[in-house]
């Protein structure tokens, strides 16, 4: 059986044999000083078969469990709720179509109550169900509300500050549209304690959805924008 070794002056690593412990000696290379551990002073590593009863009761059964992982379930109930749901919200947007248009009062808390599910349903699609600091209950309610007015003061500030400095040429989107998404990215970071590419993509979700809402409801794309809120 041999000792590893490892030189403190150059740190050379090599080989003892184990009628060495204990002893001193010097570096074969730069003749440092050595001090051979002894076999108590030895790292021992256990084998897996040193423990292969560890949780087991007097008739060898499995005493604990292990911590399942939690996975997020997309069953065919749910695929449909969400598919039907998604459904019902495009159509009540057509069928409300004249009215948001002609109310802007209407349009700004339709934009806030859409808002509510957007945010809640892309964190609960981006977070990590093994993170202890996932949020659910009231604090992700109040969080989910914090993050959709949120959401929704940009599309007004967008609209009636920045969307007049477009002028329809892809430079002009270039300028106004990166500060916007970063901002929204924030909002999520701050909100759900996303990554900042998790908080991208959340706010993009939710630019998205609301994008083909407006146009849906007839109050135009995102090159109308003055015309949405």
């Amino acid at each position: 059986m041999s000792i590893n070794v490892v030189c403190p002056g150059c740190h050379t690593r090599f080989k003892v044999s184990d009628r060495f412990a204990g002893r001193s000696g010097v570096c074969p290379k730069c003749k440092t000083a050595i001090q051979v551990p002894s076999a108590e002073e030895q790292v021992k590593v256990h084998t897996p078969e040193q423990f292969d009863r560890g949780g087991r009761g007097v008739t060898g059964k499995l005493i604990l469990k292990p911590i399942a992982r939690e996975q997020t379930k997309l069953s065919l109930v749910l695929a449909v709720g969400v598919l039907g749901a998604t459904v019902v919200v495009f159509l009540a947007a057509w069928l409300a179509g004249s009215i948001l248009q002609q109310h802007g009062i209407v349009r700004a808390l339709a934009l806030l109550l859409i808002s509510l599910p957007l945010a809640w349903a892309g964190y609960l699609f981006l977070r990590d169900d093994e993170n202890l600091e996932t949020y659910s209950g009231k604090p992700l309610v109040v969080r989910t509300a914090i993050c959709a007015a949120a959401y929704a003061a940009l599309w007004g500030i967008f609209t009636h500050v920045a969307a007049p400095a477009i002028t329809g040429d892809v430079w002009s989107w270039l300028l106004v549209a990166p500060p916007f998404v970063i901002t929204g990215a924030l909002v999520a970071l701050a909100c759900y304690d996303l990554d900042f590419v998790s908080g991208c993509l959340h706010y993009s979700f939710y630019l998205l959805v609301t994008v083909l809402l407006g146009g849906c409801a007839g109050l135009g794309w995102i090159w109308q924008i003055g015309q949405m809120i």
